[in-house]
């Protein structure tokens, strides 16, 4: 590892969508920025979130008016900035006999979230078109629908591109770097310690920003009270769209617990999430889906859609992903507990924990605002400059079509003509995905290991069957020249990857068909 410039204002720990967005800011500020990642970039929660950019509603129904408020506001300023990685998505809640809550209820709830965004998207859509919408859901005892907007995005895609933005304004950013030590002497800067497999540098930094997520309580220094993390699980499933063809995101109460679960359409599949239920396991494993979880999101399938007889053999895919939720004790059930985030100052180490993927940049500046006294140089931009580079007019390539290039186009930004010319332009065979982009993905974007492009700079491993495993040979045969891999290594990497992937992100072995 080359060793980075001794002294940093900032040092970022942990490169999920907090930290990133973090080092944007900081650097954005004038400030000299690093950022360290024990894993791969979004390894944790930032890969697997239920992929939404949303006000919540919940949290409004929850009287959290200004977590609302400020969500929905980051959300039309990443639908304007990065259409085609952040985009609308129509949901649609049925509101049946005896079920909370109504259609006129719902309608005066609606009103307030537009009011909140500044738009009109609420709609009361009557039960003679609601399976227009939604073929085959349950109709009995079903009196209208209520629809609006929200969006969806690829997490792991928006941390890349909040990371390219960050590296744009001179942070520098390293992934599988671990911060071994963490240290303030008396009237110093503090002392890091950062390691790789290549060794390990020493560091001072101004501030230490704690953006770990769920393992902030690691890097504490002292008592928080009451408050601590508690870490949430959320699992989801991942199916063919052809079993279950939704257009829209279905919002639904599950008929045991009355939770919200959603039914959406994600990169040509279908989504059906999610579970929160507290994650005992230890945190340095990959997080699972369970058996019970998997019964519990098949048995909301089954309500909503009666006669898709949707089972385990459909399922192509599965994730789990950890909730860094900050507790104050008491005997809360999960999904009651605020996803507010807070921030805790211990002479320069900023905690950060909570919060939601959609605020992430107003999350990033309350980080700096705090941290701001040990800061003597910095000049925080305005709130209203974009967090995204303007990219430049291209023309639409004649082989690509055009849902395809709105996706190149939010997912690359400025980097697009690069992809392009870096492999092929054709389709990777059943989805979305062009073969340039992996080979894009293995020369510009640090990857590491086979999951690191199979799980996060593209989503194969979740969308293609078997974790892709047909494609292996083929991605061995493209790549090769590109990975400088021996034989031995692919092998060893093939195996992990297919150990990995059956264990975190396909059903528990028990309900394997």
């Amino acid at each position: 590892m080359t060793d980075p410039a001794p002294h940093y204002d900032v040092i970022v720990i942990g490169g999920g969508i907090t930290g990133a967005g973090v080092a944007r800011e900081a650097a954005a500020a004038g400030l000299k920025t690093l950022l360290v990642e024990q894993r791969d970039y979004a390894w944790g929660t930032s890969s697997r979130s239920s992929k939404m950019i949303h006000g919540g509603l919940r949290y409004l129904a929850g009287r959290h008016p200004g977590l609302t408020r400020d969500a929905v506001q980051e959300r039309e300023r990443l639908l304007e900035q990065v259409p085609g990685l952040v985009d609308r998505m129509r949901y649609v809640m049925p509101h049946y006999r005896k079920a909370f809550p109504g259609p006129r209820l719902f309608q005066k709830v609606l009103w307030l979230y537009d009011r909140l965004a500044g738009a009109h998207t609420r709609q009361l859509i009557p039960v003679t078109e609601i399976l227009q919408w939604l073929p085959g859901l349950e109709t009995e005892g079903l009196k209208a629908a209520s629809a609006f907007t929200d969006a969806v995005t690829d997490d792991a895609r928006l941390v890349l591109r909040v990371l390219d933005e960050a590296r744009a304004l001179g942070a520098v950013t390293r992934n599988y770097t671990r911060a071994t030590y963490v240290e303030k002497p008396d009237d110093a800067p503090w002392n890091i310690t950062i390691a790789d497999d290549s060794g390990e540098s020493r560091l001072t930094a101004a501030v230490v920003v704690n953006a770990t997520g769920a393992w902030a309580e690691h890097l504490w220094r002292g008592e928080h009270g009451k408050e601590h993390i508690r870490p949430l699980r959320g699992s989801h499933l991942v199916v063919p769209y052809e079993r279950l063809p939704v257009s829209v995101s279905l919002t639904l109460q599950h008929p045991v617990d009355k939770r919200p679960v959603f039914l959406f359409p994600w990169l040509g599949c279908t989504v059906v999430g999610t579970t929160d239920l507290d994650h005992d396991d230890d945190l340095s494993l990959e997080p699972h889906i369970t058996e019970p979880e998997v019964a519990y999101l098949l048995q909301a399938v089954d309500k909503a859609f009666p006669s898709s007889h949707v089972d385990t053999g459909d399922i192509l895919s599965t994730w789990a992903g950890v909730r860094p939720v900050v507790t104050r004790g008491g005997s809360r059930s999960p999904s009651s507990e605020s996803r507010e985030h807070v921030i805790w100052n211990e002479g320069g180490l900023i905690s950060v924990a909570g919060g939601k993927l959609t605020t992430f940049r107003r999350i990033a500046r309350d980080v700096l605002l705090i941290g701001a006294p040990h800061l003597q140089d910095m000049v925080l931009q305005d709130d209203d400059a974009p967090v995204f580079q303007p990219t430049a007019p291209m023309a639409l390539p004649r082989a690509i079509p055009h849902l395809t290039w709105r996706r190149l186009q939010g997912h690359y930004g400025h980097w697009l003509p690069q992809v392009l010319s870096a492999g092929p332009l054709d389709r990777i065979a059943g989805t979305d995905y062009l073969w340039a982009e992996v080979h894009w993905a293995v020369t510009a974007e640090s990857v590491v290991h086979l999951d690191d492009l199979l799980l996060r700079r593209t989503r194969l491993g979740l969308l293609c069957p078997d974790g892709a495993s047909d494609l292996l040979p083929e991605i061995q045969r493209r790549l090769a020249p590109e990975m400088n891999w021996s034989d031995t290594q692919w092998r060893q990497e093939i195996d992990r990857y297919r150990q990995l992937w059956r264990s975190a992100y396909y059903l528990p072995e028990s309900m394997v068909p």
